[in-house]
């Protein structure tokens, strides 16, 4: 006998005539089942059938309904399971008689095999099984409906637990069409919903698992008006970003079935956890049900074959008809690749099909090699590809096939393949692969390990082959393979062995490159830049743009380039130094110079293009550097030319550093002079130190005086304005004037006495700043040089205005501001009107005093001024002080000094510490105050400069700090208001 309690209710007794339960007794019975062992009296059957309202016949009808029950029972031997008790009936069923309660007992010993997943599951399983539709379906009675719900959701419950057992062993897979039912038949079960939308996930069908999403939302709002739980939100949100906490657990590597003709996978194979997922979801979102082909493309050594190997091992489970394996050779020391005839007969060889029986055409095999994978589930490795037409005959038809290709080329014309371009390795995955083959010296000496892995670029077979030359070198310190490792005329050839080598890698790649594109990647192999763009590369070939950028394409392609940033290219350390060495070997060293020549005057014109949209009012100051004989692209705007001079700023030093190292001493010094202003005026102030120091030495070797005094004057500007360096900077200017002199360079003359008017204003020497500014104006005004002269007259303006003298100074500032407008200089416009600020805010005009300063705030952030934007915002600070704004001089100082500091504009740092020292007082912050105003007086001290003295009594004055030991509480009534 079996009671389908959880389908319809039934006594099933073979070769029974006993006739079928009537509706009201199946209901009856179900009851005293789903209660089995307990006493039911006929008062609670009663209200069990019909609730709080029975009918007058009800307790006839139970005893009716008894008496057709114990008859059924009795036709099927089981009379003594129904006893009457005096608490009332009990049915006591035997072990399997009753299906709920081997469901129950199921479920409870899965409850207690916790410690494998597999059994655990498996007593899941066998509990669903007994389920079979409807609980208590076809009957109706006042229970029912709360009966039904409590089976429901045991039932769902032991779902989620089978799910939740499912999804931790990685077999999202086989659950989806099972929780799909579940779900689509409980629509609000929350829980329920989320392992569904985690196994689509892992499936590699996000977007699925996204809708069921949004229809778990939209029916719980549209039924119970409310929003899903944490967890589902984060689930959805983590889903959205392909979080790897979703990832499906690393298992281990499956027992290979049938033939397998995948290499040794090494045993310390390490990172590349992402990319592993990544093949692996991708198989997996195919259901297996078609061909999957992944090309696997990367740099010589990156790892390309390592990695598919492992993936092959890992995903062998999944292909019990075999796992295969063939080197195309394209990159095969003294081997040619093979053709596809003959990789087809090797691949079919491995499928066990005899010589006699494989065709001789091309066309012949790959028909016989579709014809046998059809009916297989077959992996195989295509290692080692040149290119898209070489794996195209070797591709399945119809199969439940996964194809790995690996190649160093990108196969962009292997139409609905996936593509995984290989990476070097991450620092940690680096480190984790360089101890597993070194062992314990590598953890005695990471900060060692992180100098080799640098200096191999973080290329996979580099680490491996230095790992593997420390591991056999046991009196060697990995200190000491990073000191060999350093010097970069023997770096490739430290990483090699004797079956191996990253140069000889290298070599291969570049002998599969066609005449043009190998030209190309030795001349890139000189450029003394980090990248190149197309058109630095089309004056570095001396090639139309279109062909230089093709070639840099299809060396991008070849895996030869990367590209990190859109539009430029770059190489890996490693192929630097190879392309550098072919260069040598291969490259005539007259066309290495006439090609470096013409790199140099394309970045030298374009600098100074930029530089004129920039400060157009120097032109006549600077170089004159006519344009080269090729096509060049200058930039056309201001936008286009701070992009331009910001992306190749780099270049642009390295190519200065090159210039003054090879006897290019003229281009460092042109050069130095070109960048000047923009490098002094948007805060690269340790660049244009470098660069003026060559520019300064190559002057010096070169007996060219004028450029000695200029350079001097430029580089005494970088102390004088960002480091408040006056003395090093005074130094600097007073041997440029001594220079000047010396040859009659009037020009220069006049620019080292107007620098050296400013250290005297600085110092608060006024009647000396004021002669060096008035005799460095006459002179500018005897050169016709206005913009010069408009300096001055600021320069006289700040004298006069700090010696009261306000409209001598408005004066001399509107005709300085006069010029600058109509030369065109912005950072002279910004430098004038935050000066008459200054005179408005001694007069107490303060309205005024903003109006300006605002001018040229606005000015110095439009055009990229950060030591101008940082003067404005302490000018507007003081100037809200001085009308009692305290909240808005704070945030305006705050402001400022966190652009001094990002600068390092240390004389604005210091006015900026200072104005918030004077805030902060009139605050009653006496901490605060106290804070700012002694690190104002450390600037002001290393600058050396009179405000020393004032922030110093500043200090003396303000009262002491309440919790300092020793000092009394400062009262409230003490504090200034």
């Amino acid at each position: 006998m079996r009671f389908k309690i959880l389908g319809p209710v039934e006594a099933v007794a073979p070769g029974s005539d006993a006739p079928g339960l009537a509706p009201r007794h199946r209901a009856v019975l179900a009851y005293l089942l789903l209660h089995a062992g307990a006493p039911i009296s006929t008062d609670r059957l009663i209200d069990a059938m019909w609730g709080p309202l029975p009918p007058d016949s009800a307790r006839a009808q139970i005893q009716t309904t008894i008496a057709a029950i114990r008859r059924m029972l009795r036709a099927s031997d089981a009379d003594r399971m129904l006893a009457t008790r005096p608490a009332g009936y009990v049915i006591t069923p035997e072990p399997g008689q009753l299906d709920l309660d081997e469901f129950t007992s199921l479920t409870a010993k899965a409850a207690d095999v916790s410690d494998d997943a597999g059994e655990t599951a498996d007593q899941i399983r066998a509990a669903l099984a007994l389920w079979r539709g409807e609980p208590l379906a076809g009957i109706t009675a006042h229970y029912v409906q709360g009966a039904r719900a409590r089976l429901n959701g045991q039932l769902l419950t032991a779902v989620e637990r089978l799910a939740e057992l499912e999804l931790a062993r990685g077999r999202h897979d086989d659950l989806i069409d099972e929780l799909s039912v579940h779900a689509a038949a409980h629509p609000l079960r929350e829980r329920l919903c989320c392992q569904l939308m985690l196994a689509l996930h892992r499936a590699g069908r996000q977007t699925d698992a996204l809708q069921v999403a949004r229809t778990f939302r939209e029916t719980l709002a549209e039924e119970q008006g409310l929003d899903p739980g944490h967890a589902f939100i984060k689930l959805e949100q983590d889903i959205l970003r392909d979080a790897p906490d979703l990832r499906p657990p690393v298992t281990a590597p499956p027992k290979p079935q049938g033939i397998n003709f995948l290499p040794y996978d090494v045993p310390d194979f390490t990172g590349r956890e992402d990319e592993l997922d990544g093949l692996i979801r991708l198989w997996s979102g195919n259901n297996g049900g078609v061909v999957t082909i992944s090309a696997i493309d990367g740099m010589a050594g990156v790892g390309k074959t390592t990695l598919a190997v492992h993936a092959g091992h890992r995903l062998a489970d999944h292909f019990p008809d075999g796992q295969l394996f063939i080197d195309l050779q394209a990159h095969t020391a003294g081997q040619a690749p093979l053709d596809a005839g003959a990789a087809l007969e090797i691949l079919l060889g491995q499928l066990g099909l005899a010589a006699q029986h494989i065709p001789a055409s091309v066309a012949d095999r790959a028909a016989l090699w579709r014809s046998e994978l059809s009916g297989r589930r077959v992996l195989a490795v295509l290692d080692n590809a040149l290119g898209a037409e070489q794996v195209r005959p070797l591709l399945p038809g119809a199969s439940r096939a996964l194809i790995l290709i690996t190649s160093r080329r990108r196969l962009t014309d292997l139409d609905g393949a996936h593509a995984l371009s290989l990476d070097v390795l991450p620092a940690a995955e680096a480190v984790e692969l360089f101890t597993a083959i070194v062992g314990e010296r590598a953890a005695a000496e990471p900060l060692a390990v992180l100098d080799v892995l640098q200096l191999c670029g973080f290329l996979p077979l580099a680490v491996r082959i230095a790992a593997a030359r420390l591991h056999h070198r046991p009196r060697w310190t990995v200190a000491y393979l990073a000191d060999r490792l350093r010097d970069q005329r023997r770096r490739l050839s430290e990483l090699a062995t004797s079956e191996r080598g990253v140069a000889a890698a290298f070599t291969l790649s570049y002998e599969q490159l066609t005449e043009d594109q190998q030209r190309m990647f030795r001349l890139l192999g000189l450029q003394p830049g980090r990248d190149i763009s197309p058109e630095a590369a089309s004056a570095l070939a001396d090639l139309p743009l279109e062909q230089a950028e093709t070639l840099l394409e299809d060396l991008l392609d070849a895996h030869v380039l990367t590209q990190h940033q859109l539009g430029r290219y770059t190489f890996h350390d490693l192929l630097r130094e190879h392309a550098l060495a072919t260069a040598a070997a291969e490259e005539p060293p007259n066309a290495q110079r006439e090609a470096l020549g013409r790199l140099f005057h394309h970045y030298l014109h374009l600098a100074s293009a930029a530089i004129d949209h920039l400060y157009p009012e120097g032109k006549d100051r600077r170089p004159r550097i006519p344009a080269p004989d090729a096509p060049a692209w200058p930039p056309q705007d201001e936008a286009e030319a701070i992009t331009w001079l910001d992306g190749e700023r780099a270049n642009l030093m390295a190519t200065g550093q090159y210039a003054a190292e090879h006897d290019w001493l003229p281009h460092t010094s042109q050069l130095a002079a070109t960048l000047h202003r923009y490098l002094l005026g948007h805060a690269h102030q340790a660049d244009a130190l470098a660069l003026n120091g060559l520019a300064l030495r190559a002057a010096r070797s070169s007996g060219d005086t004028a450029a000695e005094a200029r350079t001097l004057i430029d580089r005494g500007q970088v102390y004088f304005w960002w480091h408040g360096a006056y003395e090093q900077a005074a130094e600097h200017y007073r041997n440029a004037l001594d220079l000047a002199r010396g040859i009659g360079d009037q020009g220069a003359a006049a620019g080292a006495l107007q620098a050296l008017g400013a250290v005297s204003r600085r110092r608060r020497e006024y009647d000396q700043a004021h002669d060096h500014s008035a005799r460095a104006l006459e002179l500018f005004r005897e050169l016709g040089d206005r913009v010069g002269a408009a300096r001055c007259l600021t320069d006289l303006g700040i004298v006069h205005e700090c010696q009261g003298r306000y409209e001598d100074a408005h004066e001399h500032h509107r005709q300085a501001l006069n010029v600058h407008r109509e030369t065109g200089s912005r950072i002279g416009q910004t430098v004038v009107l935050n000066n008459i600020g200054l005179v408005y805010q001694r007069q107490g005009r303060y309205d005024e005093a903003r109006h300006h300063h605002h001018q040229a705030l606005e000015l110095s952030r439009r055009f990229d001024f950060p030591g101008d934007e940082a003067e404005s915002l302490n000018a507007l600070a003081e100037a809200a002080r001085s009308m009692g704004d305290l909240a808005r001089a704070a945030a305006e100082h705050d402001t400022a000094l966190t652009l001094a500091r990002e600068f390092s504009y240390r004389p604005e740092q210091a006015r900026a510490h200072d104005g918030l020292a004077h805030v902060h007082r009139d605050l009653g912050r006496i901490d605060l105050a106290h804070d700012h105003a002694r690190q104002a007086l450390d600037l002001y001290t290393a600058l050396a400069v009179p405000e020393a003295d004032e922030i110093r009594a500043f200090l003396t004055g303000l009262p002491p700090i309440a919790d300092e030991p020793g000092q009394p509480e400062v009262s409230t009534a003490d504090r200034p208001s």
